[in-house]
């Protein structure tokens, strides 16, 4: 695999498409990673191999954004984001990621469509407070999510995107909660067997692009408005929700 050119032509476009969308505009980005991959090697050996790098890219994120995150967002969805590692964990053997791929998709296409729907009829969309409840299971969805495949984005911003927060708190928050999702995971990850010598070779090889990708995310969040940022998004939430529809779609293939 180390030899094969054609993993690092899917490889490094993916890591820095996840590490621009981690540094620079909330991880939703971060969804691409194991489906590009996957195009050259078993999905879950893609998420195997991402897993250490991204934990690199969160040490950068986490001293990029240090003291701009939410912490009473952060009280809300933590308990839940471990809940859903669990959970992932629990039914590693049994889960279709297929089938996990459509309802990630799902739930990211429904919720963009809702949000420019309502842009289309004139519809001004309530901006919503924090909440305990939907915290809570959004973020154990993005729990889940984020352990079967690297796609906790979609779900995660189902609750984030509607408060509206500063784009700068907005993505610190992101940054410290998959910090957080990513270095819980390391556990289950290393006690399913899922770190042989061969992932954590690639894994090796790759790191040197965690932190370029980050700082080239963070580039672009400071050259950008909040209204561009969130337009971009909600494009980056519709296009990765449509690629996992499709992909998924194998299951009846």
């Amino acid at each position: 695999m180390l030899t094969d050119p054609w993993f690092y032509a899917a490889a490094v476009p993916a890591l820095l498409i996840v590490g621009i969308g981690k540094g620079g505009f909330g991880g939703g980005l971060g969804a691409l990673g194991v489906p590009v991959l996957a195009l050259v090697i078993p999905p879950t050996q893609a998420a195997a191999i991402l897993l250490p790098v991204l934990a690199i890219m969160d040490i950068v994120g986490l001293y990029k954004y240090r003291g701009t995150w939410d912490r009473r967002q952060m009280a809300i969805l933590a308990p839940g984001a471990v809940a859903g590692i669990v959970l992932g964990s629990l039914t590693f053997a049994i889960t279709s990621e297929d089938f996990v791929r459509l309802i990630i998709g799902g739930i990211a296409v429904g919720f963009t469509l809702w949000h420019w729907g309502n842009g289309w009829l004139g519809i001004a969309a309530r901006q919503q407070r924090h909440s305990q409840i939907r915290g809570s299971f959004w973020s154990s969805v993005s729990g889940y999510t984020s352990f079967v495949a690297h796609a906790g984005g979609p779900p995660l911003n189902v609750y984030l995107l509607p408060q509206r927060l500063d784009k700068t708190v907005y993505v610190g928050t992101t940054v410290v909660f998959f910090a957080l999702v990513n270095y819980v995971k390391l556990i289950p990850y290393a006690l399913l067997g899922q770190f042989d010598t061969t992932n954590l070779a690639a894994s090796a090889v790759l790191s040197p692009l965690a932190p370029v990708g980050v700082l080239l995310g963070v580039a672009l969040h400071h050259r950008i408005s909040d209204v561009s940022l969130y337009r971009v998004v909600y494009v980056v939430l519709m296009l990765s929700g449509l690629k996992l529809l499709w992909d998924g779609s194998a299951i009846f293939r």
